[in-house]
C-alpha cells in the first residue's frame, strides 16, 4: 500500500480542442531518501492552423532541475546548466542571429511551487516531444517521508501513466497512497522489502468526469508517503560512488522539556480569519503542554503585551488562563517586530540566569506575524542584528509568516540565523491546520548538541555535522566524500545530549557493499550519492550567501555554489538551461525566478527598498550602502518627458510622460505621470502604461504575456510589472480618483527594483543611483516645523539642506499607503542628481537621455 510524499505538479495547459496529448507520463526514481522524477509527454498540432503548444511542469521549490530535452518534428533540442551569465551571452548570440524567437522558456512561480514553462509555435501536423528531469532529497516530517506529483494534463490522455519506484537498502516498513485523486481511481502497489513500485495508468474510460463526459477527472496531487526500517538509534550510514550518507534518527527517547514563548502578530491587519484561524491553532497547541514545559504569551501590535511577564509551568490552570486570554484578543494598529522579540529574548535570558529552567530543556521563541514592521525598528536589516546580538546560543527562532504581505525573505534570515526555520502559512480556511502541523514538527525535541563525525583522514568536504536539535519524527543528515583507503569499512561517530544523559553512538558501512546492491535493480538512481552530496551543499551554500557579513565572503560562496551546481547540472538561483539544437543553431534559456516568493499575481513583486516614484513625482531613492532613504520632487511642465532610466549597455529605456491636475491648487499646479513607457531596443518591444488603462487589461484578472525576453504581467485596474531578461524589473501602479474631484486626476506611480541588474552605461533620473554615491548626513536639528528635523546632507562634493520627512509607499495599500521616511532635497533634487533635473527632459518616449 503507498502514502504520501512530495510536492509536485504538472500540467499541460493549452485548452484547445485541436492539441492533442497523445502520452503523459511520470517516473520517480527513489533511492535512499534522494528522487530524480522525469516527466514526459508527446504532443500532436492535430489542427488546421500554426498554433503555439505548451508545455508546464509544477515542481516543489526545493528541487533543482537537472535536464530539458524537446524534440519538435525530429529536431532534437538539449540541455545543459552553465552559469548564468555564460548561459545569457550565449542565448543572446542566438538572439542577435534571430534564432530564439520560435521558442521561449522560462521558470515562474505559483505559491509553494515553481513552473517550468516552455512554448513552441509549430505549423499543422507537427508532432513535439517534451521531457523534463528534476532531482530533491526527501525530508522526514512526523515520522515519514512525502513524495507528490501534480497531476492536470487537461484533457483525456490514450497513454497516462504514473511509476514511482522506491529502493531503501535497510528496507521499507510503511509504504502508503492515500485516494487523494478521487475514489474512483485504483493505485496498483507492490512492496518487497526493500523495494517498492507504485504504479497510477487509468485508461480513458477512468480519466472521464462521468461516463460521457470528455473532460478529464484528473487534477489534483499524487502522494505516496513511506518510512524505512533502522536497525538501532545509532543511524544509518550508506557509501556509493565515493561518497557517503550519514541518516540518523533515533526513536524511544524521553521528550526534552520545552521553553516557549510565543509572539503573536495582533495588528490590524491580523483581524477576520487570520485571527480567528491563529486562536484556534493555539488553542490545540497549548494543550499539547505538559507539567514539564514553561511557557509565555507575547502579543504586539504597535504596543507589547505581555499574558505573563516570566515563564511559568504548563499546568492546566495556566494553560486554561492563557487560551482565556488567546481568546480575547482584538486585532488592532500597527507591527512592532523588534520590541515584541527583544521582549521575548529577554523573558528566556532570565529565566536562564535565574536558574528557573531545566539546563537540559530547549528554550525557543515562536513568531506569528503576517506583515512587516510599521512601528519602532522598521529596517529589517537592523531588526536582525537585534535578535542575532542578544539571542544565546541555546536558544531557537521559528517564523511563521502568514499570506503574502509579509516579507517572507526576512522571517527565513532571522529563523536561520537563528538555529530555527520559517515556514509560510496560507491564509485560508486551512490555516489553522498549517500552524498546528509547524507546531508538531518541533513540539518533541529528544536530542540536543547533536554532532555526527568520521576517523580523521577517512572523509573530506562534509556537509552540516552539528546541529542544534533534534526532534521527534525528523531525521539529521550528512553527506561527504569517502577518501581512498585500504579498509573497506567506513565508521561514524555521534554524540548528543539527551533528556537524562549524554550518549555516544557509532556505526559503520561496508564501502563497496551497496554499489553492488545497487548495480542489481532496475530501477535504483545510482547516482543518487554523489547527487545527494551535491544538493545538501548547494542547499547549505545558498543559506550562507543569504547571511554572508561582507561582498569578498558572499563572492566566495557564489563561486563555489556556481562550480558545484555546473558540474553536477543543477539548476540554481546562480545557474541556467541553455537549450540547443544540434549544431547550437537554435537556443532557449531556463532561468530560475527572480523572486521565489511571488508569483503572478502577488500584490507586490518587489522589495520595500526600492527606488520609486509615486504622487507629484516625489522620488525615493533608497541607499542600502547608507541604510537611508532620500527623496525629491521634480517640479517640470505637463506635456515633459523625463527619463528615469537610460542603459544603452542593455537597451533598456524607461520614460515618464507627465500631465497636470484639473486646476491650480494653493498657486501652483501638481503635476503627475500620465504615462510610463519601458522600452527594450534589442527586441523592439515597448510597453506603454497611461492613466487612461494599463496595457492589454482586457479579459482575465490576471494576466501574463511573453514577448521574447519581455514578460509583462497585468493585474487589471491595479498594476503591471514589466521583466527584462529577468534582469530588470518595473512595476507601474494605477491610482483611480474621484472622477467628480475638481483637482486631482488617475496618475501612475512607478517602482524600479534596487537590485536590478544595468550595464556600467546606466543613468537617468533614477538609474543613476544603481551606482550609489557616499551620503553622510550631519548637524541634525530642530525645524521650522517642530516634526520634522533638519540637516546637512553631504553628497557628490555638495552640502545640500536637507529636511526629514516621510512619503507615501502605495504598493501594500493603494488607499492609504504606507510612510517611508526619508531626508528630502529641495529645489527638484539639485545637488543630489547629476546635473540640472531639465537634462533629463528627452523628446520621445521611447528616447534614450543624452550624454550628461
Amino acid at each position: 500500500k503507498v502514502k504520501n510524499s512530495k510536492k509536485e505538479k504538472s500540467l499541460i495547459s493549452e485548452k484547445c480542442p485541436d492539441i492533442t496529448v497523445k502520452s503523459y507520463k511520470v517516473e520517480s526514481r527513489i533511492t535512499s531518501r534522494f528522487a530524480h522524477t522525469t516527466v514526459r509527454s508527446s504532443v500532436v498540432n492535430s489542427g488546421s492552423k500554426a498554433q503555439s503548444i505548451g508545455f508546464n511542469v509544477q515542481i516543489p521549490k526545493r528541487a533543482f532541475i537537472t535536464n530539458f530535452t524537446m524534440n519538435v518534428n525530429g529536431i532534437t533540442f538539449v540541455g545543459s546548466v552553465k552559469e548564468k551569465t555564460v548561459a545569457r551571452n550565449l542565448y543572446a548570440q542566438a538572439r542577435s542571429r534571430g534564432k530564439t524567437e520560435r521558442f521561449l522558456l522560462n521558470r515562474a512561480n505559483s505559491q509553494d511551487m515553481e513552473t517550468f514553462k516552455t512554448e513552441v509555435h509549430v505549423p499543422p501536423g507537427s508532432h513535439i516531444e517534451f521531457e523534463l528531469h528534476y532531482q530533491e532529497m526527501m525530508h522526514r516530517r512526523l515520522g515519514f517521508y512525502e513524495h507528490s506529483l501534480y497531476l492536470q494534463p487537461g484533457r483525456l490522455v490514450p497513454q497516462f501513466q504514473v511509476d514511482v519506484y522506491i529502493f531503501e537498502p535497510k528496507g521499507i516498513t510503511m509504504v502508503q497512497t492515500p485516494s487523494t485523486l478521487g475514489e474512483q481511481f485504483l493505485y496498483d502497489s507492490l512492496c518487497l522489502c526493500p523495494q517498492a513500485h507504485i504504479v497510477f495508468k487509468p485508461n480513458l474510460q477512468q480519466q472521464r468526469k462521468c461516463d460521457n463526459c470528455t473532460g478529464s477527472a484528473i487534477d489534483g496531487v499524487f502522494t505516496v508517503t513511506y518510512d524505512v526500517n533502522r536497525d538501532s538509534n545509532a543511524g544509518e550510514l550508506q557509501v556509493s560512488d565515493g561518497h557517503f550518507v550519514q541518516f540518523f534518527a533515533p526513536s524511544n527517547l524521553s521528550p526534552l522539556p520545552k521553553n516557549i514563548v510565543f509572539v503573536i502578530d495582533v495588528s490590524g491587519s491580523m483581524w477576520g480569519v487570520k485571527m480567528k484561524q491563529t486562536v484556534e491553532a493555539m488553542q490545540a497547541i497549548l494543550d499539547d503542554l505538559t507539567i514539564d514545559d514553561h511557557f509565555s504569551i507575547i502579543d504586539f501590535n504597535h504596543n507589547v503585551r505581555c499574558w505573563n511577564e516570566e515563564l511559568v509551568p504548563g499546568s492546566s490552570i495556566q494553560i486554561a488562563d492563557a487560551k482565556k486570554y488567546i481568546q480575547n484578543i482584538k486585532p488592532n494598529g500597527g507591527t512592532n517586530i523588534n520590541e515584541a522579540l527583544m521582549r521575548a529574548i529577554q523573558m528566556l535570558l532570565r529565566a536562564s540566569n535565574q536558574g528557573l529552567i531545566d539546563p537540559r530543556s530547549v528554550s525557543m521563541i515562536i513568531l506569528v506575524s503576517d506583515g512587516d514592521p510599521t512601528v519602532g525598528e522598521i529596517k529589517l536589516s537592523t531588526i536582525q542584528k537585534n535578535v542575532k546580538r542578544v539571542m544565546r546560543e541555546e536558544f531557537s527562532l521559528f517564523s511563521l509568516g502568514i499570506g503574502f504581505d509579509v516579507d517572507y525573505d526576512f522571517l527565513e534570515r532571522i529563523a536561520m540565523e537563528n538555529r530555527g526555520m520559517a515556514q509560510r502559512i496560507y491564509a485560508n480556511h486551512d490555516a489553522a491546520e498549517q500552524l498546528r502541523m509547524f507546531y508538531s514538527q518541533v513540539s518533541s525535541p529528544l536530542l540536543r548538541r547533536i554532532t555526527i563525525q568520521f576517523p580523521e583522514d577517512s572523509v573530506s568536504d562534509v556537509t552540516q555535522n552539528r546541529f542544534d536539535k533534534y526532534f521527534s519524527g525528523s531525521e539529521l543528515v550528512v553527506a561527504g566524500k569517502v577518501l581512498p583507503s585500504d579498509s573497506n569499512t567506513l565508521t561514524s561517530f555521534t554524540t548528543a545530549s539527551a533528556s537524562r544523559l549524554d550518549m555516544t553512538l557509532e556505526t559503520e558501512a561496508d564501502t563497496t557493499e551497496l554499489d553492488t546492491e545497487l548495480a542489481k535493480q532496475q530501477h535504483s538512481f545510482t547516482g543518487f550519492a554523489r547527487q545527494m552530496w551535491a544538493y545538501i551543499t548547494i542547499k547549505q551554500l545558498l543559506s550562507e550567501r543569504s547571511l554572508a557579513p561582507t561582498a569578498v565572503k558572499k563572492r566566495k560562496i557564489t563561486q563555489r555554489i556556481m562550480s558545484l551546481a555546473v558540474e553536477h547540472q543543477f539548476v540554481t538561483p546562480l545557474t541556467a538551461l541553455l537549450v540547443e539544437s544540434e549544431g547550437a543553431t537554435e537556443r532557449l534559456l531556463a532561468d530560475s525566478p527572480r523572486d521565489p516568493k511571488h508569483g503572478c499575481c502577488s500584490a507586490s513583486t518587489m522589495g520595500p527598498d526600492d527606488h520609486y516614484v509615486d504622487n507629484d513625482p516625489h522620488f525615493i531613492i533608497h541607499l542600502p550602502r547608507s541604510n537611508m532613504d532620500v527623496c525629491f520632487n521634480i517640479d517640470s511642465k505637463p506635456g515633459h518627458i523625463l527619463n528615469l532610466v537610460s542603459d544603452s549597455g542593455t537597451g533598456v529605456v524607461v520614460n515618464g510622460q507627465l500631465i497636470g491636475s484639473k486646476q491650480m491648487h494653493k498657486n501652483k499646479l501638481n503635476t503627475y505621470f500620465g504615462t510610463i513607457s519601458v522600452y527594450y531596443q534589442p527586441d523592439g518591444v515597448s510597453v506603454t502604461a497611461t492613466s487612461a488603462s494599463l496595457p492589454f487589461t482586457s479579459g482575465s484578472f490576471c494576466l501574463m504575456f511573453l514577448c521574447f525576453s519581455v514578460r509583462i504581467s497585468i493585474v487589471k485596474n491595479s498594476h503591471v510589472s514589466i521583466t527584462i531578461n529577468n534582469d530588470i524589473q518595473v512595476m507601474v501602479l494605477l491610482h483611480r480618483v474621484w472622477k467628480k474631484n475638481p483637482v486631482s486626476v488617475d496618475f501612475l506611480g512607478i517602482y524600479i527594483a534596487n537590485d536590478n541588474r544595468y550595464s556600467p552605461l546606466v543613468h537617468g533620473l533614477i538609474g543613476q543611483f544603481s551606482r550609489e554615491p557616499e551620503v553622510s548626513v550631519n548637524d541634525i536639528h530642530e525645524g521650522v516645523d517642530p516634526l520634522k528635523k533638519e540637516a546637512i546632507m553631504e553628497v557628490k562634493g555638495n552640502r545640500l539642506h536637507v529636511t526629514r520627512g516621510w512619503q507615501k509607499d502605495y504598493r501594500q495599500d493603494k488607499k492609504r499607503g504606507s510612510n517611508v521616511y526619508c531626508w528630502f532635497v529641495h529645489n527638484s533634487g539639485k545637488g543630489f542628481i547629476d546635473g540640472h533635473y531639465t537634462d533629463y527632459i528627452v523628446p520621445e518616449l521611447n528616447s534614450f537621455l543624452q550624454t550628461l
